[in-house]
């Protein structure tokens, strides 16, 4: 509700300025699904949404899982969290992308009117 408010109190114009910016930013949900599929398990799908500290933990997850599972098994103890992990993000994937689009086009809102206020 609160972007609805601040695209009320824009013309025409900045809000041709705002959409074309949005249009650059904006992150797709089905770029962020192909990416969780294909490469969930390296946690590349975190990278893409901005969220690179547990990106990275899903990447150390997965590689030192891999690289000690021929000792009696012991990659398991990485890999199945990180498994779980991967399918939890399956449900959770849409509203981080949606969130993510929504905080950054109320960014893009509210520096569009801050401009106007300036040359006004």
């Amino acid at each position: 509700m609160y972007n609805m408010d601040l695209k009320s109190q824009l013309d025409a114009r900045q809000l041709a300025i705002a959409q074309s910016e949005m249009e650059n930013y904006r992150k797709s949900t089905g770029a962020a699904y192909l990416l969780w599929f294909f490469l969930g398990g390296f946690g590349v799908h975190r990278f893409y949404i901005d969220r690179v500290g547990t990106g990275v933990i899903m990447l150390t997850l997965e590689l030192l899982g891999w690289m000690t599972i021929w000792i009696f098994g012991l990659g398991l103890i990485f890999l199945i969290p990180n498994w779980i992990w991967w399918i939890v993000d399956a449900f959770l994937l849409h509203g981080y992308v949606q969130n993510i689009n929504i905080a950054k086009e109320r960014e893009i809102l509210i520096r569009v009117s801050r401009n106007n206020a300036i040359v006004s």
